[in-house]
């Protein structure tokens, strides 16, 4: 498989809990198989941090089944949907954080997943910033050490939206991995979300800024959240120029179809889908606290 020109030779994954939505979950692997990727991402599928243990198996088998790699997790987050962004700086949810920990650990150890996304949290009234910014990090560390033992790397992603979440820039996700990193947790890294980004107003040039702390890269148009193409973002451009200056993971397509999925991937030649056998592994530094 060979780029075309003016292209980068980063490997593509499709995101399965936004594209192939209208099917059920344990359907979406093999869809994205069909259309010819060999690797997935997931966000947390469940409500609740310790889901029955027979969805569980469920998902692992129809991974499986499906022969495609489960490249990236995200940890349990609360309710995306409603009013969360995340539980990791939520006071009163470090059980919830703890209590998925083993069952994250243990999908991994079957499937190999080695990124694990682990969105921040709301700003919470009358609860000191830094207060919420010392338990982001120690569960941080807690991941960390945890998923250490799987060779996973855990991510900090800024976030748009109206949600009152402090991780908007790539600044201030590098902020929080290098604390964590500070405290002894090497397997912590930066998760760049190019809309996210983008609809923050960050000027996506600037990025390459903070590339060495880069271990994944998620891709949607602005506006819109739609695939490439449906927006005015250089999604090319801006690819080639992470790769450019050293990034070589993955670029996943974290976006909401505009039209059905499979029409939705139009834009990318199905000999662009398959990263083949030299696929990488989320980047795995090591050496938790």
């Amino acid at each position: 498989m060979r780029p075309e020109r003016g292209d980068h030779r980063l490997p593509y994954l499709p995101n399965c809990s936004l594209l192939w939505a209208e099917l059920p979950l344990t359907e979406r692997p093999a869809a994205a198989r069909a259309a010819g990727f060999d690797a997935i991402e997931l966000w947390w599928p469940w409500s609740q941090p310790v889901p029955p243990s027979a969805d569980v198996d469920a998902l692992v088998e129809a991974v499986g089944e499906a022969g495609v790699q489960l490249v990236a997790l995200n940890l349990y987050s609360g309710d995306l949907a409603g009013p969360d962004s995340g539980v990791l700086s939520v006071p009163g949810r470090q059980q919830e954080f703890h209590d998925n920990l083993p069952v994250v650990a243990d999908i991994a150890r079957r499937l190999g997943v080695s990124g694990f996304n682990a969105p921040y949290g709301n700003r919470i009234d009358g609860v000191d910033p830094a207060e919420q910014d010392e338990l982001a990090v120690a569960n941080l560390l807690a991941a960390a050490k945890e998923l250490d033992a799987v060779g996973g790397t855990v991510l900090v992603e800024p976030m748009s939206g109206p949600k009152p979440n402090p991780i908007r820039s790539a600044a201030d996700a590098a902020a929080v991995v290098e604390r964590a990193r500070s405290a002894g947790a090497a397997n912590v890294a930066v998760l760049c979300d190019l809309y996210h980004l983008a609809t923050n107003g960050e000027d996506l040039d600037t990025v390459v800024d903070f590339v060495d702390l880069f271990a994944h890269v998620q891709i949607a148009d602005a506006p819109g959240r739609g695939q490439p193409g449906t927006g005015h973002l250089d999604l090319p451009r801006h690819l080639r120029a992470l790769e450019a200056a050293g990034y070589d993971g993955w670029v996943s397509l974290e976006y909401k179809p505009v039209g059905a999925t499979d029409e939705s991937l139009a834009w990318l030649p199905v000999p662009r889908r398959a990263a083949g056998p030299s696929r990488p592994r989320i980047h795995y530094a090591g050496g938790a606290a």
